[in-house]
C-alpha cells in the first residue's frame, strides 16, 4: 500500500494509541464474545493507565501505521524481558498487530510483518513469534502465509471465558 507511514507511537499519542486500539479489538472479537467479556478486557487492558505503562515497558515499542495523516493500524512488538512468554531472550514477540476493519486485507498485516522482520534481524533475534486466538481463522491463515507455524498453546482470559492461544514462530536465518 503507497503513502504507508510506519511511526513510533510517542506518549503524547496514548489517547490516539486507547482509541484505535478499543476499535479494532472491538470490531474484530465483538461478534465471537459476549459484551459483557469484551467490555471487562478492554477496561482492563485498553485504559489509558494501562497502555501508558506498557508504553514506558523497557523493551516494548509500539508502531503506528498511517496512510495519508490517518492512523489505520498498529503494532506492539516486545523483546527480552517485556516477551508475555520466556521462549527464548533473542526472541522477538508480536504482540499486537491491529488493523481498522475497513483496511484488512490491504497488506497492512504484511507492511507491519516486513518491518518487524527489519528489526528484529538488526536486534539478531532467532526468531519471531506471536500468538493467535485459536478461532480467528482470518490471522491464522494470514500468518501460515508468511510462514509461521504453530508450536505451542496457551490460555487467554477474556472477561471470564477461558480462551486458547495458538503459539506461532517463523524461524529466522
Amino acid at each position: 500500500m503507497e503513502n504507508l507511514e510506519f511511526v513510533k507511537v510517542l506518549e503524547s499519542d496514548l489517547e490516539k494509541l486507547q482509541k484505535i486500539s478499543v476499535k479494532t479489538f472491538s470490531d474484530t472479537f465483538r461478534s465471537s464474545n459476549s459484551e459483557e467479556n469484551l467490555a471487562g478486557y478492554i477496561n482492563e487492558n485498553m485504559s489509558l493507565q494501562n497502555l501508558e505503562v506498557e508504553l514506558k515497558t523497557n523493551n516494548s515499542d509500539f508502531y503506528f501505521a498511517n496512510l495519508n495523516s490517518e492512523t489505520i493500524g498498529y503494532l506492539k512488538l516486545n523483546f527480552g524481558s517485556a516477551q508475555t512468554e520466556k521462549f527464548d531472550k533473542s526472541a522477538t514477540e508480536i504482540h499486537r498487530i491491529y488493523v481498522l476493519k475497513e483496511f484488512q486485507g490491504k497488506k497492512v498485516g504484511a507492511f507491519f510483518l516486513k518491518k518487524t522482520l527489519e528489526i528484529a534481524k538488526k536486534k539478531n533475534s532467532n526468531f519471531i513469534w506471536l500468538g493467535v486466538w485459536e478461532k480467528n481463522y482470518n490471522a491464522i491463515g494470514f500468518y501460515e502465509k508468511q510462514g509461521f507455524l504453530t508450536f505451542e498453546k496457551h490460555d487467554f482470559k477474556l472477561g471470564n471465558d477461558s480462551q486458547t492461544d495458538l503459539i506461532m514462530k517463523l524461524v529466522l536465518n
